[in-house]
């Protein structure tokens, strides 16, 4: 399916009459309707009104109970999957501020438990020593003070035992040379640091041997329920559960090319003295 992002905004309400349209077919009242689907009438009220993008499952169960034909279902169901999808574009970002944006992001860590990074070309703020933060945004507008302290606080979610990381990175994320030599080396060194606390697998992919396929995007998995995708001109946010699923199903191809603890580490040693020795 393509994404047009000029249509994500409008597909909510799109989806909304086509769910009021449907019920009012079927000649059944809002109040049947969430009886019969076992939700609430201000549940039912705010998915056709659109202040609520519903889940594929509450549509698949509207649709059952009022017996919609296939091309009315079909829509629908294409209907659902645009509007649970949003496009955060970088400037539109940056114009509201970065800190704002780690704001957004510290509430999307706050409720999530299971954590899956997709490190295609960059290290990720949560792994980031203050200088690589520091340089990630050097090219950003007005005072970055604030967005570097909060990338900074975030890093204390992955001492929080209730909750689960597995980074994956791909040996170009891990030694693209944004910083000098000696302070690339020490983000290496963080990187192995981090991949001693406990709750938290770090994984490099090294370049080596034979990878069947080619990754496209950066990209995170939070638990079952939303999947962010990381372009050159900003973010696809993604909550349809196909979506997600399909997005775990390939991080779990990538992680089978990963190596993970003492032998994670020796790279990371290895690569970090690499960086050393090119100061001296």
């Amino acid at each position: 399916m393509t994404f047009e992002p000029e249509r994500l905004g409008q597909s909510r309400s799109d989806l909304a009459e086509a769910l009021r349209s449907l019920r009012k077919r079927a000649g059944k009242t809002q109040a049947w309707l969430a009886r019969r689907c076992n939700m609430s009438q201000t549940k039912v009220s705010n998915m056709e009104s659109g202040k609520l993008a519903p889940a594929i499952v509450d549509v698949e169960l509207i649709l059952a109970a009022l017996g919609g034909d296939d091309p009315a279902a079909s829509k629908i169901r294409e209907l659902v999957r645009t509007a649970n999808t949003e496009w955060q574009d970088h400037w539109s970002s940056r114009r509201r501020g970065l800190d704002k944006k780690q704001n957004e992001l510290a509430r999307i860590e706050t409720v999530t438990t299971e954590f899956r990074f997709f490190l295609l070309s960059a290290i990720t703020g949560l792994l980031a020593t203050p200088e690589y933060v520091r340089a990630s945004i050097a090219d950003a507008p007005g005072d970055q003070s604030k967005t570097i302290a909060k990338k900074l606080e975030r890093q204390g979610v992955l001492y929080d035992a209730s909750k689960s990381f597995t980074f994956l990175l791909t040996e170009q994320a891990v030694r693209w040379p944004l910083l000098p030599p000696l302070a690339m080396a020490m983000q290496l060194d963080r990187l192995a640091s981090v991949s001693r606390i406990p709750k938290v697998r770090l994984g490099v992919i090294p370049l080596v041997g034979h990878i069947s396929e080619m990754p496209l995007n950066t990209f995170t998995v939070y638990d079952r329920r939303l999947a962010t995708v990381e372009t050159g001109t900003g973010a696809l946010i993604l909550r349809d559960h196909r979506d997600v699923n399909a997005y775990r199903e390939d991080f779990e191809r990538y992680e089978s090319y990963a190596v993970f603890g003492d032998e994670c580490r020796e790279l990371l040693y290895e690569w970090s003295g690499i960086f050393t020795r090119q100061r001296e």
